[in-house]
């Protein structure tokens, strides 16, 4: 398998998982209906952990154009890579989208709320101001990115230990629970670009019963605010851990 390959492969399985509970939980007449923020948070922190699990050993993992180019930013991933693997991230949130389409395929037209059927795909504004939004999606990509660096960190684990490589990914998927319980409600904590607009571009073309607009009017927001936290978290980061 190809790093890109594998960097498609794994953002469509964080989005079948992700996407997957996010509609478990909103759609009507399903099994986990209003089940919850927890279960939401839950289930991505998973979602996460699987994804990377699954292509680690091959891609990196990355699954997120916030983490590459934070990576490239401070000479840790050779920016020739970088295009190849952001398409390849997008490819693989439009492909988990639809995929997450099919599986509750008589759940669309059983659900009236056409805001609940794009909460689905793409996260959305709990107060739509487009400032404080930003500085939420902001400051969930500083987190998730400062916080990933400092787990791989040789000076947290032995580098090549079969340890290391067995507790990485769930200690990645700690990270992004913390962040969707703590940061998560002004936003939904998109935290990752792909994971927002793969999604949202396969909302705008999926025949979805009772469909509402893909709100593209908001979709600036989780594609520049994780990257410019991402960015920033990692600069930080290679400054203090140089200092």
């Amino acid at each position: 398998m190809s790093a890109l390959f594998a960097e498609l492969f794994g953002t469509a399985i964080l989005i079948v998982l992700g996407d997957g509970v996010v509609a478990n939980v909103v759609l009507q007449r399903t099994k986990g209906n209003n089940s919850g923020w927890i279960v939401i948070t839950t289930g991505w922190a998973l979602a996460v952990t699987i994804a990377v699990y699954c292509v680690i050993s091959i891609s990196g993992a990355h699954l997120n154009p916030a983490v590459t180019l934070a990576l490239a930013t401070i000479g840790t991933f050779p920016w020739a890579k970088v295009p190849g693997y952001i398409l390849a991230q997008i490819v693989g949130g439009f492909i988990g989208g639809v995929l997450v389409w099919l599986q509750y395929l008589p759940h669309w037209a059983a659900t009236a709320d056409a805001d609940a059927k794009l909460a689905v795909f793409s996260t959305m504004p709990a107060i739509r101001r487009s400032g404080a939004n930003l500085i939420a999606e902001t400051l969930g990509g500083f987190m998730l990115v400062f916080a990933l660096l400092a787990v791989i960190s040789p000076g947290n684990f032995v580098p090549g230990s079969e340890l290391s490589k067995g507790f990485g990914p769930l200690l990645v998927g700690a990270i992004v629970a913390a962040i969707g319980l703590s940061l998560g409600g002004p936003t939904g904590y998109a935290i990752n670009p792909a994971r927002d607009l793969g999604p949202r571009i396969a909302h705008w073309v999926l025949p979805i019963v009772g469909k509402r607009n893909s709100d593209w009017g908001y979709a600036w927001i989780p594609i520049v605010g994780p990257i410019i936290g991402g960015v920033l978290g990692a600069v930080l980061y290679h400054v203090l851990w140089k200092s």
